[in-house]
């Protein structure tokens, strides 16, 4: 049929244009300009959940707060006191905290993003839209938790007199690190979650076995050095080293560990999409 003719129904009068929505065929295909196109709707989903986080709350905001200054009391009081774990010459508080900062942000991210899409399930079964959407809101929205939470890290450095330096602007690179860490491994949970939903009840044991495998109330400088490379493929490791080197200004880590972390991260995202993908067409099916 040439250009310009319209097609009729047969009653004569022209027919409805449709739409034909087909499953992606490439293992590793992204469609960007989807994603470009649903961004608002990106900005809904981490907007609303927001919302719902803080919703009929008597303090609000304020537990993104509490909840890591608390676990920092905690570990200062067993690990810094009664264990006398190194802290690299830093007051052990704020060594613990400046941890605790990306690893809570870390932990939020995976389990809202392996529940992101049985939470939605409604919306993934009625509704198209590009269902990386929901993982990506997942790991957006723990980041203002995280400015809130670094307000306090910044106050606690002023008390023990530590200056920040020019490193704390390289600081958003590491975040990006704990963000395409925190997206990899929620997309191979999310994906999993929808098909076998007992994924979500392994989830939080997962994620404080992680914690302990990872050196928040330790220093990597603990580690035997021969053990350091391999401990290193913990992508966590890079990102935790990296926020103590911006923000306290610990020794900067040996490059081999550094990019150890780096290649698990990147190892990680790449196949947490090429998982997703292979597993997305069958999501509202199976959802």
């Amino acid at each position: 049929m040439s250009s310009g003719t319209a097609t009729l129904s047969p009653t004569g009068a022209p027919a409805r244009p449709t739409a034909l929505i087909r499953a992606s065929r490439g293992l590793f295909q992204i469609d960007f300009q989807a994603l470009w196109q649903f961004r608002e709707l990106l900005y809904f989903f981490v907007w609303r959940d927001l919302k719902v986080r803080y919703k009929q709350t008597a303090i609000g905001a304020a537990w993104a707060l509490l909840q890591p200054l608390m676990t920092m009391v905690i570990f200062s009081v067993v690990f810094g006191r009664f264990a006398k774990i190194p802290s690299d010459g830093f007051p052990y508080p704020i060594f613990a905290y400046a941890a605790l900062l990306p690893w809570y942000y870390f932990a939020q991210a995976v389990n809202n993003c392996a529940v992101s899409l049985v939470g939605d399930a409604g919306l993934v079964r009625k509704v198209y839209f590009p269902r990386l959407i929901l993982p990506l809101a997942a790991v957006l929205r723990p980041i203002v938790d995280m400015l809130l939470s670094l307000l306090i890290l910044l106050g606690m450095m002023v008390w023990f007199g530590i200056v920040p330096t020019w490193r704390l602007f390289l600081l958003p690179l590491f975040l990006l690190q704990a963000s395409l860490t925190a997206l990899g491994a929620g997309l191979w949970l999310t994906a999993l979650n929808v098909r076998y939903r007992d994924v979500g009840y392994t989830i939080p044991f997962l994620v404080q076995a992680w914690m302990f495998a990872s050196p928040v109330v330790y220093s990597l400088n603990l580690v035997p050095a021969e053990w350091r490379l391999l401990y290193s493929l913990n992508p966590m490791v890079g990102v935790i080293e990296g926020f103590r080197w911006a923000l306290l200004g610990t020794a900067s880590p040996a490059m081999g560990p550094i990019f150890m972390s780096l290649a698990a991260v990147l190892s990680l995202v790449f196949g947490g999409i090429l998982f997703f993908n292979r597993m997305e067409r069958s999501f509202a099916d199976v959802i």
